[in-house]
């Protein structure tokens, strides 16, 4: 039996103790999976709802007195008229439009704030046999032998409890004003006080619940992003599949030519050689070979900052190669970070073999 206990209990991400990439994590999104909070979406909903009902309270009396006094005096007409029928359709559907329409609103908004930007998808709703087929091991497993299912149990119990003893010390106190209603005042009087009553209630209840929503937000991103943790293999054949994706190998390409942009003096430290205009344009490149097919460009500069890489390469014993069509060629036409296309090839050979770079580099 503890056996039993012990596999259930067990973490599913075992092995998993690498952050999600940014990569995985933009996959999960386009299948409209975020770290989001149904608590949040109701409490906001109920909100927004609530602030109407108060504002609107007063009207929303005037109309069922309106809509009573209607029904008692044609008691006796003709039940078969449409204007009796449409009545209450009108009235009905302007009482409950303005809260079905906020509500929407509030729910649009709070899973927008929630999905940090508008996110519309029709993957998971997408017909799957996995999804139809029951599966009772990992719905007992998912909703009572898991973090999750623990954490929504004491929820859901707190919340009814919380609730439960507000309303009662609230009614409580509103005991006598109700019942002095029978003396003077009337009906009227005593639904005004039941509608303060509901409303105080209504109040304390959205302000509780906003509070446990923004708590399960963040308890739902944790365990969101322990869900979408990885494996060090999983690391690695990612890192793979995004050598091939022309988006992300673009994406990497603009980072790299960014640092590379930013560091103009490390680079030119490194580099193999600098190709000058002389004063004009300076262009430094390094070859890693077995790793990249020819040269990359790592800085590049004109004027004052041509003259600059020229120093420091001088101070680093890099050497500088003056070539002036083929700097400014380079300069013009190429970005750092860039490997040298096929064009450019047999010219920048050239400086690579007058700098005798092949000869240091295979003794």
């Amino acid at each position: 039996m503890s056996q039993i206990d012990l596999q259930w209990f067990a973490a599913e991400d075992e092995g998993k103790t690498e952050k999600p990439s940014e990569y995985k994590l933009r996959k999960a999104r386009e299948e409209g999976r975020v770290a989001k909070s149904q608590e949040l979406n109701g409490a906001v909903v109920f909100l927004f709802t609530t602030v109407l009902l108060i504002i609107m309270g007063p009207r929303l009396l005037k109309r069922c007195q309106y809509i009573f006094t209607y029904f008692f005096s044609s008691i006796n007409n003709d039940v078969n008229d449409p204007e009796f029928y449409l009545f209450f359709i009108q009235n009905f559907l302007i009482c409950i439009l303005p809260f079905a329409g906020l509500g929407l609103l509030a729910g649009v908004i709070a899973n927008v704030v929630q999905n940090r930007g508008f996110l519309f998808t029709t993957k998971t709703i997408q017909p799957k046999f996995s999804k139809i087929a029951p599966k009772f091991g990992e719905y007992f497993k998912r909703t009572l032998f898991s973090f999750q299912g623990v954490f929504n149990f004491f929820k859901s119990i707190i919340k009814i409890t919380v609730l439960a003893i507000v309303a009662f010390f609230i009614i409580r106190r509103r005991i006598p004003e109700i019942l002095a209603t029978q003396n003077s005042g009337g009906v009227l009087a005593a639904l005004k006080i039941v509608g303060k009553t509901v409303g105080e209630m209504l109040l304390i209840a959205v302000v509780f619940l906003l509070v446990v929503g923004i708590a399960d937000y963040f308890v739902q991103r944790k365990t969101f992003m322990d869900s979408m943790k990885m494996t060090k293999q999983e690391v690695k054949q990612e890192y793979k599949e995004m050598e091939g994706d022309p988006e992300v190998k673009q994406h990497l390409e603009s980072a790299q030519r960014e640092m590379l942009r930013t560091n103009i003096n490390k680079a030119v430290r490194e580099a193999d050689v600098v190709i000058a205009n002389p004063t004009h344009f300076a262009v430094s490149l390094q070859w890693q070979m077995g790793m990249q097919d020819s040269p990359q460009v790592t800085a590049k500069g004109e004027d004052l900052t041509a003259l600059n890489m020229r120093k420091i390469a001088e101070e680093n014993h890099v050497p500088v190669y003056e070539d002036r069509p083929l700097a400014r060629t380079l300069y013009t036409n190429l970005e750092v970070g860039d490997i040298i296309p096929i064009e450019y090839a047999m010219a920048v050979a050239t400086v690579y073999k007058q700098i005798g770079y092949m000869e240091k580099h295979s003794s």
